[in-house]
């Protein structure tokens, strides 16, 4: 994977080029249709849906607000229970935390958990720069790992491939990366899955070293909390030696009976399933695993800021640090569906990629400040977000932002600068009122606009003006009662 991210063309030129791809076009159409159609099902089977959203946003806000006690907290349970927490504040500096912990245990390879914090660090490409080689085994990741691509999805990273596109990748990767494909490979699901899984045993078998993420952190016992569909997370959680887990510090949750709303709302956003096939939990490393017990025995929290803060400060833009990474925005969202999860050049796709992302990374490139404009403001992705995350609120947050720190256009900036000087001196703005009304009879119907814009003008009137201001129709009947002339 080249992990390019950052430098990627802004938006608008990223998804003219992929737009044109009648191949991703149909395999995303097929997807993102079938998976929406399913997650409204589910749905639809709890009467109590919305008041379920309303408590995991309820949850989330609260904890927001004393998430420095909730982290301390968590902090000292997972401390107590025999692990070590790291504090990282950027990427920069979790990468390194990890990779210093896989150096200390002499090993060179780590096998890995989905986990979208870790692709927001790059820690596979940080890794290798230290001679470590990290090894996807979610079967989604493993594709994109074996293609050398990208992500495109937050829950299936290679829904841009085809079953055919994904057994050619497998007959031509996976020699190079451990066991082969095996002879006369199909794109049948059930031999793509079987291919998947003897290449996959032998590094859950190997392994000493184990990466994850999490997908909650209890904060009064310290628990971290994967869900997923393929057992392969259990095994890298449970077989090596030494386990890390990079979580974002917005992960945190206060409690169980939190925890409890959250296993109802994110199954059935995102695969429309009632719970998840696999729910794994752990604490530290508890008396029996340090006593040479089931799992590892070296267990290490690395808590991740990267933007977190920053975010959090804003008070529109931090309801992004809701997110429970349930992609159902995206499988809604009528521009993520044509312009696939690589036009937005982040690990974050779709939706909530155009508000997370630029406020993690900052409006400072020109990739980041077009993401706000990556919407058409449908509100779809409200609709269907189960902590109810506002996304067109935020994304006019964040455009008002790039704006005011853009260069903008020339002419578009003189236009404003003379309006605003206009609208601070009343004496001149009621000559230029007065003098409009003079000579209304002379002004243009339509505004002859060349170019794309004509189509635009050729079908708007331009706004017909009064014989008088109104100012000074106030000024001269403002004293009688009734206001009639």
């Amino acid at each position: 994977m080249s992990g390019l991210y950052l430098g990627m063309p802004a938006f608008p030129k990223a998804a003219k080029d992929s737009t044109k791809d009648a191949t991703l076009r149909a395999n995303l159409g097929h997807a993102t249709r079938t998976i929406r159609e399913k997650r409204a099902r589910a749905v639809a089977e709890l009467d109590d849906w919305d008041e379920l959203r309303a408590a995991g946003r309820e949850i989330k806000d609260r904890t927001l607000r004393r998430l420095d006690a909730y982290l301390l907290q968590a902090e000292q349970a997972v401390t107590a229970a025999g692990g070590t927490v790291h504090w990282a504040a950027d990427a920069a500096e979790a990468n390194r935390i990890v990779a210093d912990l896989v150096k200390a245990t002499g090993e060179h390879e780590v096998v890995k958990v989905k986990s979208m914090a870790t692709q927001e660090i790059g820690l596979n490409e940080a890794l290798a720069a230290e001679g470590i080689t990290a090894y996807e085994t979610d079967l989604a990741e493993l594709i994109v790992q074996l293609g050398d691509d990208l992500p495109s999805h937050i829950l299936v990273p290679a829904i841009h491939r085809n079953r055919t596109e994904i057994r050619d990748i497998f007959r031509e990767a996976m020699g190079r990366w451990g066991r082969p494909a095996p002879e006369g490979l199909t794109d049948a699901p059930g031999d793509l899955a079987e291919a998947a899984r003897l290449h996959l045993r032998e590094k859950f078998l190997r392994a000493k070293v184990g990466v994850s993420g999490a997908n909650f952190l209890v904060a009064e016992t310290g628990t971290l909390v994967v869900v997923e569909s393929e057992g392969n997370g259990r095994m890298c959680l449970t077989l090596p030696e030494t386990l890390i887990s990079v979580v974002g510090i917005e992960k945190v949750i206060p409690t169980w009976q939190d925890l409890e709303v959250f296993l109802q709302l994110l199954p059935r956003s995102s695969t429309a399933e009632r719970m998840n096939p696999y729910t794994s939990m752990w604490t530290g490393l508890g008396p029996s695993k340090g006593a040479g017990g089931d799992g590892p025995t070296s267990f290490h929290l690395v808590l991740l800021d990267n933007g977190r803060t920053a975010t959090l400060a804003d008070r529109i833009g931090r309801q992004a640090l809701r997110c429970i990474r349930c992609s159902a925005c995206l499988n809604v969202c009528p521009v993520y569906e044509r312009a696939g999860g690589h036009a937005y050049g982040s690990p974050y796709p779709g939706p909530i990629g155009a508000i997370l992302t630029p406020q993690l990374r900052g409006l400072g490139t020109e990739l980041d400040a077009s993401l706000p404009f990556a919407s058409t403001l449908c509100g779809a992705c409200y609709e269907v977000c189960p902590v109810a995350i506002d996304i067109p609120e935020v994304l006019v947050h964040l455009r008002e932002q790039a704006v005011d720190q853009g260069p903008g256009h020339r002419v578009e900036k003189a236009v404003m600068k003379a309006a605003t000087w206009l609208l601070d001196h009343p004496a001149a703005l009621a000559a230029a009122e007065r003098a409009a009304s003079a000579t209304r009879g002379l002004h243009l119907r339509k505004l002859p606009l060349p170019g794309p814009a004509k189509a635009w003008t050729d079908t708007r009137d331009l706004p017909e003006l009064p014989a008088e201001p109104f100012r000074d129709w106030w000024a001269e009947h403002r004293d009688r009662k009734d206001g009639t002339p």
